[in-house]
């Protein structure tokens, strides 16, 4: 008889779990806090109100899906969904590559940068000045200190990351308070609070750094597929293919099922069974052989919270309740135009606001959206949309508004929803400007709707356009410094208990779907261990390292053995080996 998993969760990390299970000859029982969506922050939304008759609703999201190339976890599950429309077709083959970026800052013209290693003469001459301009911003030294910041990184072993440079913010590693301000936005803020939402003060330059050489090997490799984005809004093409093919093989799904208690056999050191509430408020008892706790730390951490001989039979999950201190807000917003914006709609990628107080990221989605009849929706009208990631919330804006008959700038979880938007929209205009006019028009020309996370709650019982912003329900963990000590594996020492969720330790070390996915493998791994069965394993991937460097990596190892620190130094055998290996590779057409 099959063994049975229940899984409290049904985002990214419990999809990837109930779809490794069931392939395997699993019993799989996923409950999902949402009536009807499914993928947790990866999802879609139906934007409330945006259609009118005849028309179907426009699609909002939590913020833009982003797949860089990387990703080895999620897009080897994307490749194993089959499309039901499209014999012989995956999801993985709804993906797109982005081929471009711009850089925008304010007071400056955006400048277009590849998003891949260059294949033609325009795309070559679009990176040498790109870099031409920015390396115009920094001193000589600073030059100097960000290769040497990158080498370092690239030569260091992982045993001295795991321990010296998780101790060490990236903002303190890349020695950025003795340096300029275009060094500490272009070079130490850009890429850590656009992508990450973490603030360069306190993520770890062990996350930081690696994440940085992932992203910057992919460009730099012919082929690399940096920058990947989807054809469609994410339910479809996506999320809406992996439910139905969960579903067909069996997996089991109850729909706004939250888990509200952990019942736990301290005799036997096993699960008993969980309590589950559902929409209507009644509570009842679900078990099974194995349990996947597939929730964020926020929510785990109450779970557990006084379950006094479950925390003594697994001490790591105490400190669950610090750790989700340590997350932020990232959260999306997007713009319904009834024209198509220069540069942004002819730019295949996505943008980088330098300097933007609240640190904003966006992209132009229907130049993706091949298939996608956009003129269905809304109110037909609809000719792009920008969708934006904000990743400063705590940071004053741009424009002033009154509070208590004083002018002051605000931060973004003290405006209203009108506020937020019109403060987004500003920000923008100031970093898109040509010749000194703005990129974007006013709002009042072309924009037809918008729509803001709904996840961002407002006070209750106010009017929606004065009410302040109250919480958000959906925060991202940030790999703060010295957090790696708290977070634990995704194999307990509770023998039916497992974790699968971004905050779990993994390789890809950082809260994305591709972490979220890794540790979902990880806990089914645990159970097919713990079960005896005699399925395969799941793949688990590391990071890419090169090749190249390896001998300097192992180097390093030996001098973090002996207690000392990493030195830039070459031994003269590794120079010559390393001489002969890159004639050997341009000889014989070998990759490093």
């Amino acid at each position: 008889m099959a063994k049975k998993v229940i899984i409290l969760g049904g985002g990214v990390a419990g999809m990837s779990a109930a779809h490794e299970l069931i392939e395997r000859g699993f019993e799989v029982e996923v409950h999902e806090r949402m009536a009807h969506y499914v993928g947790g922050k990866a999802r879609s939304i139906e934007v409330p109100g945006s259609a009118i008759e005849g028309y179907k609703l426009l699609p909002g999201e939590h913020g833009f899906r982003f797949f860089p190339g990387f990703y080895r976890h999620v897009t080897d599950t994307m490749s194993r969904i089959p499309l039901a429309d499209k014999p012989g077709k995956t999801v993985y083959d709804n993906l797109v590559v982005s081929r471009q970026s711009i850089q925008a800052q304010i007071g400056e013209v955006p400048i277009i940068v590849p998003s891949r290693f260059p294949s033609t003469e325009k795309e070559l001459r679009q990176i040498i000045a790109s870099i031409s301009e920015t390396h115009k911003q920094f001193t000589k030294e600073e030059d100097e200190l960000i290769f040497n910041t990158l080498w370092r990184v690239l030569t260091t072993c992982k045993e001295r990351k795991n321990d010296e440079y998780e101790r060490i913010s990236w903002w303190n590693f890349t020695e950025a308070a003795n340096h300029s301000y275009a060094y500490q936005q272009l070079f130490v803020i850009g890429l850590s609070r656009t992508l990450v939402a973490a603030r360069a003060e306190e993520i770890s330059a062990k996350t930081e750094g690696d994440i940085l050489l992932q992203l910057m090997s992919l460009i730099a490799r012919p082929g690399g597929r940096a920058d990947q984005v989807l054809n469609g809004p994410t339910n479809e093409a996506w999320l809406y293919p992996w439910r139905d093919y969960l579903l067909s093989k069996g997996v089991v799904y109850q729909h706004g099922s939250v888990a509200t208690k952990i019942h736990y056999d301290g005799q036997k050191k096993q699960i008993a069974g969980v309590d589950v509430q559902n929409a209507a408020g009644d509570i009842s008892t679900v078990s099974g052989d194995y349990y996947i706790f597939a929730v964020p730390v926020e929510q785990m951490a109450p779970l557990v919270k006084g379950e006094t001989h479950l925390l003594k039979d697994e001490p790591v999950l105490n400190q669950l309740e610090q750790l989700a201190q340590s997350t932020d807000w990232m959260s999306g917003i997007q713009f319904f135009l009834s024209e198509k914006v220069p540069m942004l709609d002819t730019t295949e990628g996505h943008v980088i606001y330098f300097e933007t107080p609240w640190a904003l990221t966006s992209i132009s989605q229907l130049q993706f959206w091949e298939g996608f009849d956009i003129s269905q929706y809304g109110n037909g009208q609809v000719k792009s949309i920008l969708s934006v990631d904000i990743s400063n919330w705590n940071n004053p804006g741009l424009l002033e508004w009154e509070r208590n008959g004083v002018k002051t700038k605000l931060k973004a979880n003290d405006c209203t929803r009108e506020e937020i938007r019109q403060e987004v929209w500003y920000q923008l205009q100031q970093c898109l400007m040509v010749d000194g006019k703005p990129l974007l028009k006013n709002q009042d020309e072309i924009l037809i709707d918008w729509y803001l996370d709904r996840d961002i709650s407002f006070e209750p019982d106010k009017d929606p356009h004065k009410a302040k912003v109250l919480a958000n329900r959906e925060p991202l963990l940030i790999n703060k410094v010295n957090t790696w000590g708290m977070r634990p594996n995704a194999v307990t020492a509770i023998s039916n208990l497992f974790l699968a969720s971004d905050y779990v330790r993994t390789f890809t070390d950082l809260a994305t779907m591709e972490g979220a996915n890794e540790a979902a493998r990880r806990a089914v791994n645990g159970i097919i261990a713990a079960s005896n069965s005699k399925a395969p394993y799941c793949g688990v991937w590391d990071l890419h390292y090169s090749n190249s460097t390896a001998v300097l990596r192992w180097v390093d190892k030996m001098r973090y053995e002996r207690g000392e620190p990493w030195k830039n130094e070459i031994p003269f055998m590794y120079a010559v080996v390393h001489r002969v290996s890159l004639f050997l590779q341009w000889l014989f057409g070998v990759k490093a």
